[in-house]
C-alpha cells in the first residue's frame, strides 16, 4: 500500500488549491489518492496553508485599500474556514483514520482504472452522497504519474464534466423512486450489461415506480415466471432474487418493479405511445419503449443494450444517465432513509 509523500511540490499544490478554491468559489478540494496518507499531518498541512493564504490575502488587501476604514478592513480580511476536504482512495482500509481527522471519504475500488475514470466516478459519488452540490466547482489534487506523489491540480465545473452523464440533477430521481431501490436495479442492470448470461450478451428493461399505471400500459409477452411468488420472494434488493432475475432477463419483455422494490411482473411488452419522443439514431425498440413509459407514467426506466451492454436511465421521456459497464463500476448512492 503506497503512502502519500509530503514533498515541497505537494506543499505548493496544497497552497495553490486553497487559493484556487477561494478564487473559483469551489465547493470542495478533492484529493485523489492511490493509497493511504498520514491523515493528521495532511490535515495540519491544509490548515497551515489556509492560514498562510488568508494572511497574505489580508496584507495584499491592506496595501491596495489603505484608505478604507479599519472596521471595514477587518471584516473583509477575516480568515475563512478550512475548505471542505474530500479524500478518495481505492479501499476502506486505505482510508482508515481519515474521518477522525475531519475528512469526508470515498472508496472507489477502481485500482486499475485510468485517473480520468476514477475522477469521474469520485465526482458522481460525491454528488450522490450529497458531499457537493450538483452545480458547483471542485478543485482536485491527484497523481498522474506516481502512486505516492501528487503532481497535478485541476478545476472541474460539474455541469461541464457531467454533460454526457447527467442531463438532470441526479437527485431528481428520488422524487419517484427511493434511492435504495434505484441502486439495486441499476447495479443489477450493470451486471447484466457487463457479464451477460453464460457468456452471451443479454438486453433487458426495468421499469421502476408507478407500477399500477405501468401495468395498465403493458401486456404479457408470454409466460410470467415471477407470478405466484410472495412479496418477499420478489424483492429486488434480495441477492437471490437478483440472481433469478438474471435468468429471466434472457426472455423477451420488461420487468415491472414497484417503488418499494417488489417485482410486480416480468415479460411485459410496453404499449405506451412514443409520440413526441426524440432519441438518438441507432437506439432500438427497447429504448423507445423505455422512453415512452417514463414519459406517460411517473416511472424511471432502466434499459440494458444487448449489443454493447450500455445501461441507460430514462425519466420523463429522456435519457438522464448513461453508464458503460465495461468501463465503470456501479454508481454508489447514499443509503435511503425512510424516516
Amino acid at each position: 500500500m503506497e503512502t502519500l509523500r509530503f514533498t515541497d511540490q505537494f506543499r505548493n499544490f496544497v497552497k495553490h488549491s486553497i487559493r484556487l478554491t477561494d478564487e473559483a468559489q469551489a465547493a470542495a478540494i478533492l484529493l485523489l489518492l492511490e493509497g493511504t496518507a498520514d491523515w493528521k499531518r495532511l490535515k495540519n498541512l491544509f490548515e497551515t496553508a489556509n492560514k498562510q493564504y488568508w494572511e497574505e490575502r489580508a496584507l495584499f488587501q491592506e496595501s491596495v485599500a489603505a484608505a478604507a476604514e479599519a472596521s471595514e478592513k477587518n471584516e473583509s480580511n477575516s480568515p475563512a474556514p478550512l475548505p471542505h476536504l474530500i479524500v478518495v482512495a481505492n479501499t476502506p482500509e486505505e482510508l482508515q483514520g481519515a474521518i477522525e481527522e475531519g475528512f469526508d471519504c470515498i472508496d472507489l475500488e477502481m485500482k486499475d482504472f485510468p485517473t480520468n475514470e476514477r475522477l469521474t466516478q469520485a465526482l458522481l459519488e460525491a454528488v450522490s452522497d450529497e458531499l457537493i452540490p450538483t452545480r458547483s466547482s471542485v478543485v482536485t489534487l491527484y497523481g498522474g504519474f506516481g502512486a505516492d506523489e501528487i503532481d497535478s491540480i485541476s478545476l472541474t465545473h460539474l455541469d461541464e464534466h457531467f454533460d454526457r452523464l447527467t442531463i438532470h440533477d441526479i437527485r431528481n430521481l428520488q422524487t419517484s423512486v427511493p434511492l435504495d431501490v434505484f441502486k439495486a436495479v441499476v447495479d443489477l442492470a450493470i451486471e447484466i450489461g457487463r457479464d451477460g448470461r453464460e457468456g452471451k450478451p443479454v438486453g433487458t428493461l426495468f421499469i421502476i415506480g408507478d407500477s399500477k399505471k405501468v401495468m395498465e400500459q403493458s401486456v404479457p409477452a408470454g409466460f410470467d415466471p415471477v407470478r405466484g411468488y410472495s412479496r418477499e420472494e420478489r424483492d429486488i434488493r434480495d441477492a437471490k432474487v437478483r440472481e433469478g432475475i438474471k435468468e429471466i432477463a434472457q426472455l423477451d419483455g420488461a420487468f415491472i418493479i414497484s417503488s418499494k422494490g417488489i417485482v410486480e411482473a416480468s415479460c411485459r411488452n410496453i404499449v405506451s405511445t412514443a409520440k413526441n419522443i426524440t432519441l438518438s439514431k441507432g437506439l432500438g425498440t427497447r429504448h423507445w419503449a423505455a422512453a415512452a413509459i417514463s414519459k406517460s407514467c411517473k416511472a424511471v426506466s432502466v434499459s440494458v443494450s444487448q449489443s454493447g451492454g450500455t445501461v441507460r436511465i430514462f425519466q420523463n421521456g429522456e435519457i438522464v444517465l448513461r453508464i458503460e459497464p465495461t468501463k465503470r463500476r456501479p454508481i454508489v448512492l447514499h443509503e435511503f432513509d425512510e424516516n
